[in-house]
């Protein structure tokens, strides 16, 4: 789909009446999307939740440090995620960090896993915040299987090497000569949804724009 095919998709969209939510509902929904720079297809969400089905979001962080102050911006919003009645998976992304410019070694990234698991949930728990709905998912505990393998190769056969760099981190599109590993990146992103079975992917802006290319 072209640029202009998409851009004319949301203008429709954004036109489409929203569809009628009782008022708790209606409350869940300003919950979720509040505070928000950019929400797409959020008909998604008000539809899941006139049906009175618990929405489904994940969160990605590579584990590929120790978390820092920066964190603070989504763990905030992942509260909000929670209050609101969300099942949230957060993504471990061990084998992600791996493909991040090779910062750690695989034997490392089991700990970081474990590390950044009980760190995060204590962050939630202190604040007060209900982790009822709180799932930690590890990256390699289905990216490694033979399905998603298959999936995997199935999708970059059908993919550009420029749509990959234009979906790629801010290092990626700078580098005349990227790694192999980056180009990967963006398309196991793109399978991680599916595999989560979600109904919402919260992220930066830069990886929503990075999918409006005319190689879509």
């Amino acid at each position: 789909m072209s640029a202009a095919e998409l851009a004319f998709a949301q203008v429709q969209e954004d036109k489409a009446p929203a569809i009628p939510l009782s008022p708790e509902a209606e409350e869940r929904f300003n919950r979720i999307t509040r505070n928000l720079q950019e929400v797409t297809s959020g008909d998604i969400i008000r539809k899941v939740l006139s049906d009175g089905e618990t929405p489904r979001l994940y969160w990605g962080t590579a584990t590929t440090g120790r978390p820092h102050i920066a964190y603070c911006v989504p763990l905030m919003k992942i509260a909000d995620f929670l209050n609101a009645g969300v099942h949230v998976k957060i993504l471990l992304a061990d084998l992600h960090a791996f493909l991040d410019a090779n910062k750690s070694t695989m034997e490392v990234l089991q700990y970081r896993v474990q590390y950044y698991s009980h760190l995060l949930h204590a962050v939630f728990t202190t604040l007060g915040v209900p982790t009822d709905k709180l799932e930690f998912v590890t990256g390699s505990s289905y990216q490694l299987t033979p399905k998603y393998t298959m999936d995997m190769y199935k999708f970059h056969a059908l993919t550009t090497v420029k749509a990959a760099e234009h979906a790629g981190a801010d290092v990626v599109k700078e580098s005349e000569s990227p790694l192999m590993c980056s180009l990967l990146y963006p398309g196991l992103q793109a399978l991680d949804e599916e595999y989560l079975d979600v109904h919402i992917q919260f992220g930066g802006v830069d990886q929503v724009s990075s999918e409006r290319t005319d190689d879509s």
